[in-house]
This record gives C-alpha cells, sequence and structure tokens, in this order.
C-alpha cells in the first residue's frame, strides 16, 4: 500500500505551501506528492493524470481540501467513484475527515457514508451557485430600472471568485488571504465585493 499526496492551486503565482505542509505531516513521501497549478474546473491536468495511473488497489490518496480536487462537484463525483470503485483506492481528506473512505472499510460503512456527504456537497455547492447567479440576475435588473448604467466591461474575475468571496463575506479568511487565494490585489478584491454585495442587496430590495 502506497500513500499519495494530491495538492492544486488554481494559478501559477499562487502558494502551495499550506498544502505541502500538510502533506508532510502527514508523513508522504516527496516522490509522492503531485502538485498541479492549474484550473480546477476540469480534471486535464498534467500530475493529476500521472497520479491515477500510479494509483491502485489498497493505495490511499490525500489531499487537503475537496475542492483541491476540483471544483465542478458532478466531475469530482466521476473521479471520486473511479478512484474507490474502479480502481480500489481510498480517499483522505484532511479537512474534512467524514468524507474518509478508509473508514471501516471492511464493511464498505467509510465508502458509503463519504458517498452520502459528497453527494450532498455537490448539491449544495450546486444550489449556492444557482442563488448567487439569480441575485446577480436580480440586482443588475433592479439597478438599471433605478438608471443606473453599467460601465465597459471589466476585467473577468478569477473562477473561484464566488467560493472565496463567500469565505470571507461568512468572516472565514481576510480580505488580504482572499485577494492572495484570488492572484488579485487586496483593494481590488475587496472593491469588486463591494459591487457583489450592492448587487445582490439591490435584488434583496426587488423582492
Amino acid at each position: 500500500m502506497e500513500r499519495y499526496g494530491y495538492i492544486r492551486v488554481s494559478a501559477k503565482d499562487q502558494n502551495p505551501e499550506r498544502q505541502l505542509y500538510a502533506m508532510e505531516e502527514e508523513a508522504i513521501k516527496q516522490s509522492n506528492i503531485f502538485l498541479d497549478k492549474v484550473s480546477g474546473k476540469n480534471f486535464s491536468r498534467p500530475q493529476y493524470l500521472r497520479l491515477l495511473k500510479r494509483l491502485k488497489k489498497g493505495d490511499v490518496l490525500i489531499i487537503k481540501s475537496i475542492d483541491r480536487l476540483g471544483r465542478n462537484y458532478e466531475e469530482i463525483l466521476v473521479q471520486w467513484r473511479k478512484i474507490t470503485k474502479e480502481i480500489g483506492a481510498d480517499i483522505q481528506v484532511i479537512d474534512m475527515p467524514l468524507l474518509n473512505t478508509n473508514t471501516l472499510r471492511a464493511d464498505l460503512t467509510g465508502v458509503f457514508i463519504a458517498d452520502l456527504v459528497l453527494q450532498l456537497l455537490a448539491y449544495v455547492a450546486e444550489t449556492e451557485r444557482s442563488f448567487i447567479k439569480q441575485r446577480q440576475a436580480e440586482g443588475i435588473a433592479a439597478a438599471k430600472k433605478r438608471g443606473i448604467h453599467f460601465g465597459c466591461k471589466k476585467r473577468e474575475l478569477p473562477e473561484d471568485f464566488d467560493s472565496v468571496y463567500l469565505l470571507w463575506r461568512e468572516q472565514k479568511i481576510s480580505c488580504r488571504k482572499a485577494a492572495e487565494l484570488l492572484g488579485m490585489n487586496h483593494t481590488t478584491f475587496y472593491r469588486r465585493c463591494m459591487e457583489r454585495k450592492e448587487v445582490e442587496e439591490a435584488g434583496k430590495s426587488s423582492e
């Protein structure tokens, strides 16, 4: 049995140090750590694909958090089943032990519970995305009714902006930390958050 670590950051300028430290804490061999500096929107990643070729039955794949595996929960579910069912390896999520499939594996309880939790997370993530898009649309419509005109198209936000914005809004991370995770200037991040908040509040007031 081998233990492998997988690390992912969304951009080349983001620091994987926190995840690397977590792998060191788990005593994973350096040669068994795979790191991708790419988007989490799909699984066409060079190091992840190399990792899949190395994984075999009885091995354990360790990740810091589920979002390091990916951002698209539908695709995460496909890969999850590929690893746990087809390959027969286990998955250990450091930040969410309830997802660990190497618990009580003898009677499949761990795998079953992990699958249920993952399905729930997929549902919550999809619901949250739909909620945010709905609020944005309502806010923009309400703003236009009030005579607010939107200027030139701004620079596209990082793909992880919504999830990091929610963490910041819930005071789970600081503004500077959020900006660092997204590879943005912290003043730019704060300004875009205020714009997002204004749109959401405008959507609420139109109800």
